[in-house]
C-alpha cells in the first residue's frame, strides 16, 4: 500500500527514489523496507522506498537516486523562485519554498547595497558588526503567533559570534542547536530571531550562504521545530544548492532595481521643466514613466522663445530604454535647442539635428515633433521625423489629428523633412504626445489614433485639467511605456480701450 511521505526531502544511503514512480535500474524490485510517494506541495515528485545499502551496488544505486531526486527538486524551485526582477518577491519565494519541505520557519536577510546618494550621518557600529535587512519570512500556521518579531523589512545585527556572522565569514553553512533547557546566556550572542526561534520550540537552526556567483548577499535561516529530525548532511547540501540558485536571481534583481532607479534619477535631473514661453501661449506638460516592469526611456518635451512673439514646441521620443537612452535625450534636446536659436524654420532644424548626429554616430534614433506656434498669425507650423500626429481640440468640434508629411526619426541620415501649416487660433489646444500614450501591445496603431481622435474633453479649463482627463481615460491601469504629453493653448489677444 502506498502512502504519503512527509514532505522533506534528503535522507541517507538506503533510500531509494523512483522519479514519476519509476525505477532508474529498469527493474522494480521489492527489496526490503518500504515505499512511500515524496510530494511537494501536494505534487507527486517521486517515490522513496527502503533499499539493502550492505552491497556496494545498494550504495552507488541509494547515491544515484538521491541526486536525481535533487535535480528533480531543483528543477520545481527553479520554477517557483525568481519569478520576477523584484528581489524582495524572490526573498520571499524562497523562504515559502523552504517551508514545510525543509523546516518549520525560514528567514531571508540581505546585506545592505551601496546607496546611490551620501548617507547623512549615523551612529557608528563596530566594524565586526554585520548588519542584514531581513527581506522574507515564512512558518507554519502553528508558529505564525509565535514568530511575530521575525517580520520582514526589520535592519537586523549579528555580533561576530552568532551563527550569521560566522557563516558569512566563512561563506558555509552553519548548525545551531537549540536546547531547550539552556540559559539566557547561551543567546546573547545571536538575534532576536533566534531568540524568537528557541521560544517557538526550535531545537535547530541552519545558517547558509547566499552566495551570487562568488559574491555573498545575505544569509537564509531554517529551523526545525521539535516534530521534525535534525538537519542531515543531505539535507545541508540540498538548501545549499537552492540557495546558491536562488541567490543568483536575488542579485539579477537587485541589479535590475538599482540600474532602474540610477536611470531614474538621471533622467529627472535631465529632464527638466520646459523652458519659458512667451507669454502669448499658455503651456502644461506631464511625464509618466512605465513604472518597475522597464527601465526608463528617453521621452522628452522643451519649449524656445523666439523672436516676434513666436515659441517652438518640441517633443521627443528616444528608441529603446535605460541610462544610455536618458543620457542620448539630453544630447538631442541641447542640439534642438543650439539650432533653434539659429532662427530656421521646423523641418530644416530637423534636416541638421540629424545630419549632425549621423555623422557622430554617438546617438540612438529618435523620433521628434517641432511645431512652431505664431499667436500674432494664429498659426502653427508643423515638421515631423517618425513622430505620431499632433491632436487639436477645438471647442463644438472635438479632436482632430493633424495630417504632417512624417521624415524618418532622427540620427539616420535620410533627411527630407518636410514642413505644414494649420491655422491654430485661441480657443483651441495642441496636444503633442510620445507613442507611450496610445499605443498598445498587439494593436494596431491606426485603432489607437482613433481612440485618440474619439476624446471629447472640453478645451476651455485650465490645461492641467485637460492632460488629468486625457491620462485618465487613455492610460486608465498605467503606462506600458514611458509617456510625455504637452498641451498648448494661445490666451486671447486683451481688447483695447475706446
Amino acid at each position: 500500500m502506498t502512502t504519503t511521505a512527509s514532505p522533506r526531502f534528503g535522507g541517507g544511503a538506503g533510500q531509494r527514489v523512483y522519479l514519476d514512480g519509476i525505477s532508474h535500474d529498469g527493474a522494480e524490485r521489492a527489496e526490503r523496507g518500504y515505499r512511500h510517494r515524496l510530494e511537494i506541495d501536494g505534487r507527486t515528485a517521486g517515490i522513496v522506498s527502503g533499499a539493502d545499502a550492505d552491497t556496494e551496488s545498494g550504495r552507488l544505486r541509494a547515491a544515484l537516486e538521491q541526486s536525481q531526486a535533487r535535480l528533480a527538486l531543483l528543477s520545481d524551485a527553479a520554477t517557483r523562485i525568481g519569478t520576477a526582477l523584484d528581489p524582495d518577491r524572490t526573498c520571499q519565494e524562497l523562504a515559502d519554498f523552504m517551508v514545510p519541505l525543509f523546516g518549520d520557519a525560514a528567514t531571508v536577510e540581505l546585506l545592505p547595497t551601496e546607496p546611490l546618494q551620501p548617507a547623512r550621518p549615523t551612529v557608528q557600529r563596530p566594524a565586526s558588526e554585520h548588519r542584514l535587512r531581513r527581506t522574507a519570512v515564512a512558518c507554519a500556521p502553528t508558529l505564525r503567533d509565535r514568530l511575530q518579531a521575525t517580520a520582514p523589512g526589520q535592519d537586523t545585527r549579528h555580533t561576530p559570534q552568532s551563527a550569521v556572522s560566522r557563516c558569512l565569514a566563512a561563506a558555509e553553512p552553519v548548525l545551531l542547536s537549540l536546547p531547550p533547557d539552556a540559559g539566557p546566556e547561551a543567546t546573547a550572542p545571536e538575534t532576536q530571531a533566534l531568540t524568537a526561534f528557541r521560544a517557538a520550540g526550535m531545537h535547530s537552526v541552519l545558517a547558509v550562504p547566499l552566495n551570487a556567483r562568488g559574491r555573498l548577499i545575505g544569509v537564509l535561516l531554517l529551523a526545525r521545530g521539535r516534530d521534525t529530525p535534525p538537519f542531515t548532511e543531505s539535507d545541508i547540501a540540498a538548501v545549499r544548492d537552492l540557495a546558491d540558485r536562488s541567490a543568483a536571481a536575488i542579485a539579477d534583481g537587485t541589479h535590475h532595481a538599482r540600474e532602474h532607479s540610477i536611470a531614474m534619477q538621471l533622467q529627472r535631473a535631465l529632464l527638466a521643466e520646459p523652458g519659458h514661453p512667451h507669454l502669448n501661449i499658455e503651456l502644461a506638460s506631464r511625464y509618466l514613466p512605465s513604472g518597475t516592469s522597464t527601465v526608463v526611456g528617453g521621452d522628452w518635451v522643451e519649449t524656445v522663445r523666439l523672436s516676434f512673439g513666436r515659441t517652438l514646441l518640441v517633443i521627443g521620443d528616444v528608441m529603446g530604454h535605460g541610462v544610455e537612452a536618458a543620457v542620448d535625450m539630453s544630447s538631442y534636446r541641447s542640439m534642438l535647442r543650439d539650432m533653434a536659436g539659429n532662427d530656421l524654420p521646423p523641418h530644416r532644424i530637423l534636416r541638421q539635428v540629424d545630419a549632425l548626429t549621423a555623422q557622430t554616430g554617438t546617438d540612438r534614433p529618435a523620433t521628434c515633433l517641432l511645431a512652431l506656434v505664431d499667436p500674432a498669425r494664429e498659426r502653427c507650423t508643423f515638421a515631423s521625423a517618425g513622430h505620431l500626429p499632433p491632436a487639436l481640440l477645438t471647442p463644438g468640434r472635438g479632436t482632430q489629428l493633424v495630417e504632417v508629411p512624417t521624415g524618418p526619426p532622427l540620427g539616420t541620415g535620410f533627411g527630407g523633412y518636410e514642413p505644414v501649416t494649420r491655422e491654430f487660433g485661441p480657443g483651441q489646444v495642441l496636444l503633442a504626445y510620445t507613442d507611450g500614450l496610445v499605443e498598445r501591445r498587439g494593436e494596431d496603431i491606426d485603432v489607437s489614433l482613433d481612440r485618440l481622435a474619439g476624446l471629447r474633453l472640453p478645451v476651455s479649463g485650465a490645461l492641467d485639467v485637460l492632460l488629468d482627463g486625457v491620462l485618465r481615460r487613455l492610460v486608465p491601469q498605467g503606462a506600458e511605456d514611458d509617456i510625455a504629453v504637452l498641451a498648448t493653448r494661445i490666451r486671447p489677444r486683451p481688447a483695447l480701450r475706446s
